[in-house]
């Protein structure tokens, strides 16, 4: 039988109330937040009925949490990580992991040291569309990749008003399309079909109002042996991500809006449709939730290691530094 965990969602913005309501709902957690912004603080206490809200780190670690989610601006993530781990919380960092590699090494070091589970929030991993299709994939009933292309495109403005105003303005707090929106892609395609080891990108500001950074991506990249092609805006209308992997016996392809995955491996014959019941995006979240507590317990591994987030966030920095002018292909590693 699960232990009630007590949890601690630092930062209850946007993401961190969904965290905190999807822990909620797992009841598997004894919640409390921290946010320094009172008002935010109080309302989102009073409305999950939180009783143990905190307007800072060090009143919330004077009774240090069993773990702790981190959603705060990314450039804040490690600094706080790092202190929880010290502390022997077991962490679920949001992504992207960080703003750049600095201190990433030493938190490693304190996970592995204490026996710390340390998950980075890359909540595709829960869509059971995609787990459906990667466990096709792994199981060599397609034949091995050799190529992946995604395309996504939303219109942002709909779904985050508010991004005049958050992180999203400013690279520095993790802003921009590349750290905001395609490290999911890119986190996506490299769980799917393996880590990028070299990639050339092009960015820019086209169209959202109100902010100076890209919200168009384009990257070309290199899994190994797998090319990889990956297309990003957000401000069309159509609300659409597919991501298709070409294997040598067949093609796959997962439709997010369609809340499906398709498969094709003879030519001019229609596409098998794999269809999942429909889901609240609340629902991933969840299961993310169940997953990350799970591996606290020791019932599972960590669905999205430390590791794995370092590995993305260093093609994030590897696509700004394409996107700003670096010459060439970029290497992706130490």
């Amino acid at each position: 039988m699960s232990k009630t965990r007590t949890v601690l969602v630092i930062g209850v913005g946007s993401i961190g109330e969904r965290h905190l309501r999807c822990f909620q709902s797992t009841g598997r957690a004894r919640l409390s937040l921290c946010e320094i912004n009172p008002a935010l603080r109080e309302k989102i206490a009073a409305k999950y009925g939180i009783d143990r809200a905190y307007a800072d780190l060090d009143a919330a670690m004077e009774d240090p949490p069993e773990a702790a989610v981190v959603a705060t601006p990314a450039h804040l993530h490690i600094p706080m990580a790092t202190r929880l781990a010290r502390a022997g919380v077991h962490l679920l960092i949001e992504k992207p992991l960080s703003t750049s590699l600095d201190g990433i090494d030493t938190l490693g070091e304190i996970v592995r040291d204490k026996g710390l589970v340390a998950d980075v929030a890359y909540v595709m991993h829960a869509h059971p569309a995609l787990r459906a299709m990667k466990a096709a994939i792994d199981s060599g009933r397609f034949g091995p990749p050799v190529q992946v292309v995604v395309q996504c495109g939303q219109h942002f403005p709909t779904y985050r008003p508010a991004y005049r105003e958050i992180y999203y303005k400013d690279r520095a707090t993790g802003g921009g399309a590349i750290q905001d929106a395609m490290t999911h892609i890119l986190n996506t395609a490299e769980w799917m079909v393996g880590p990028i080891d070299r990639l050339v990108a092009d960015a820019a500001h086209q169209v959202l109002e109100g902010v100076d950074v890209e919200d168009t991506v384009h990257v070309l990249a290199r899994h190994g042996n797998v090319l990889g092609s990956y297309s990003l805006n957000q401000y069309q209308a159509a609300n659409d991500w597919t991501l298709t992997v070409v294997c040598l016996g067949g093609t796959v392809r997962f439709e997010g809006p369609k809340m499906r995955w398709r498969w094709m491996t003879k030519p001019e014959e229609p596409w098998h449709d794999e269809p999942i019941e429909p889901f609240e995006r609340d629902a991933m979240f969840v299961t993310q939730a169940q997953a990350f507590l799970d591996a606290v317990e020791g019932k599972a591994e960590p669905w999205s290691t430390l590791d794995e987030g370092l590995q993305t966030l260093r093609c994030n920095l590897a696509v700004l530094a394409s996107a700003d002018g670096a010459s060439g292909w970029q290497r992706v590693g130490r």
